[in-house]
């Protein structure tokens, strides 16, 4: 068995990409996560390799079954991106998606918290040029945003892996807890990367922003580094639960009234990944099987509407819904995988994402949180209004725009099209994916009432999202940018900045008034008694002096001799 980390193979297939040109350079990129695959899928758990450093023991490279489905999606999830960028990629996003997912592997693979440090720093410098590339001063601005949040998160991480050191005296990567303020810190640092509420406005704001191959990567390993990490460290935490709710709940609200169809699919990606967090949070083994499940299955679904969204990219220009519809008339087979990809992510019966958002919906109605399972119902709903109905009619179908454009290149049809067909395999064979999940499984999920009740929230969520349009009660698609919370750094810091400049500027100006005035009050008194005519200078008679020194003569003498 080989114990190559597969890591290196995706950084030393960068630096070889780098130097490379034209078709050379996207094959050799193709072939970096193939040749990958072959060593990481003979890894077997239980692999470590320790180091001894200053006298602290690391474990850079651990092998479970946890870490090893992650690198099973990871590499999938590579291949896929790097196959889409065969004719829309170049060399900066090539080099810059090997040396991302490199880093992400490095993460699942990390068993100690420093090197885990390191891999979290590395996504996010490795991670900011597919944003860049694009090109645009959005993109710059938004990037800068993006990486300024990213590093935020790794210095947060390394403070609370100090903390945890001091307080625990060890710096291995499993369960922390939030006991103590090393383990609240290194929570708060995953939460960001997670994009928890209030904590999330980076993703919607930077993965819109990037090419249309760069946000194929950005969906696939960000976040799935922080809820794989979440369930390494902080399974069972009860105030993920809460937190998990809330980020399936509250992007539906957005995503609805958003234009960009890249955005709406940022908001279904948090709403996704709060099913993640609350089946962490309930810590049981179908909870956790369910949060890494819908995991992967999430990569391969976002990944395939994250592609068709691309795809019409890089062929119209944009994605606005309010200027799109009519184009499954020129780009039919996109349209077909765009579908796939809406009908998993609605969690339709013998889709990929059925299988896995029933095991953790199923796992909270276990544990008895009746209000959390409440809230997912309504989050499944809206995550097929917005994102299994809203993304294909307002592309594909809605009015015809007028649109005639090319169908997607063959690559960028390939990539979709093995996405989707893994939609559909697990879909129908979930047993294929279950048989790896980290924790033993012991679970059914094509029973009758799990069907009735997935068919009764996807039919009457049709029915709404259908009354809505035909009664002009639906929100159009305006042409705007929405903004929640990044309202506050993107405006009312800037605005905030601003007025306390101005306000600065006027005190300093009042100041500097105050000074001169000042100032010229003491040159005017000056004047008045050190001038020709003052009382200083003026030429004394020479009695009048001699009385003052026979004054000042008797006041000492009184005062030397007196007592």
């Amino acid at each position: 068995m080989s114990n190559l980390h597969p890591a290196l193979v995706f950084f030393a297939g960068a630096l070889l990409v780098a130097m490379l040109r034209g078709r050379a350079q996207a094959l050799v990129a193709l072939l970096v996560p193939i040749v990958s695959a072959w060593s990481a899928f003979q890894l077997t758990a239980g692999t470590e390799i320790t180091l001894s450093i200053f006298d602290y023991e690391l474990m850079p490279f651990r092998v479970d079954r946890l870490s090893l489905l992650f690198n099973y999606l990871f590499h999938i999830a590579a291949f896929l991106a790097l196959l889409f960028a065969w004719e829309a990629g170049d060399r900066l996003q090539r080099v810059s998606g090997l040396l991302y997912a490199g880093s992400a592997l490095l993460a699942v693979f990390a068993g100690d918290l420093i090197t885990l440090f390191v891999a979290w720093e590395l996504l996010a410098v490795t991670s900011v040029f597919l944003i860049w590339a694009r090109g645009t001063e959005r993109a710059n601005r938004s990037g800068m945003r993006y990486l300024i949040v990213q590093i935020l998160s790794g210095v947060i991480l390394l403070a609370g892996a100090i903390l945890h050191l001091r307080e625990t005296g060890s710096l291995a990567f499993n369960e922390i807890g939030i006991a103590t303020l090393g383990g609240k810190l290194i929570l708060l640092a995953l939460g960001i990367k997670a994009a928890f509420p209030f904590l999330h406005s980076w993703l919607v704001d930077a993965y819109p922003e990037a090419t249309p191959v760069g946000t194929v990567f950005l969906s696939s390993f960000t976040t799935k580094v922080a809820v794989y990490a979440l369930a390494r460290g902080f399974a069972g935490e009860p105030i993920l639960v809460i937190v998990g709710g809330a980020m399936a709940a509250f992007p539906i609200f957005f995503a609805v009234i958003e234009n960009d169809l890249r955005r709406v699919l940022g908001y279904s990606m948090i709403n996704q990944i709060g099913f993640m967090v609350v089946g962490v949070g309930i810590g049981t083994d179908l909870a956790l099987n369910g949060a890494v499940a819908h995991a992967f299955n999430d990569v391969l679904f976002k990944g395939v509407l994250m592609m068709s969204m691309g795809a019409v990219l890089y062929r119209v220009g944009h994605v606005n819904g309010s200027d799109l519809g009519g184009l499954y008339k020129s780009m039919p087979f996109t349209t077909v995988f765009c579908c796939v990809g809406a009908a998993s992510i609605s969690a339709f019966p013998l889709f990929s994402g059925f299988v896995s958002k029933s095991m953790v919906v199923a796992a909270v109605l276990h544990e008895h949180h009746i209000v959390v399972w409440m809230i997912l119902l309504f989050a499944s709903a809206g995550v097929f209004h917005h994102a299994g109905i809203k993304i294909p009619f307002f592309a594909f179908f809605s009015h015809d725009s007028g649109l005639r454009v090319k169908e997607a290149p063959k690559s960028m049809l390939f990539a979709m099209g093995i996405g989707a067909v893994l939609c559909i395999g697990i879909g129908c064979f979930p047993q294929f994916l279950y048989a790896r999940l980290p924790w033993p499984v012991d679970y059914v999920p094509y029973t009758g009432t799990h069907v009735l009740t997935q068919m009764q929230i996807l039919f009457f969520s049709a029915l709404a999202f259908t009354w809505l349009k035909l009664t002009h009660l639906y929100p159009p698609e305006l042409r705007a940018v929405h903004l929640d919370i990044d309202w506050l750094y993107r405006r009312a810091l800037p605005a905030t900045a601003r007025g306390v400049a101005m306000v600065a500027e006027r005190v300093r100006l009042f100041g500097a008034g105050l000074a001169l005035s000042f100032v010229s009050g003491l040159q005017q008194a000056g004047r008045h008694h050190l001038g020709p005519d003052g009382i200083f200078g003026r030429t004394w008679a020479t009695g009048s002096i001699a009385v003052w020194v026979a004054i000042l003569l008797v006041i000492y003498l009184i005062f030397e001799y007196g007592a």
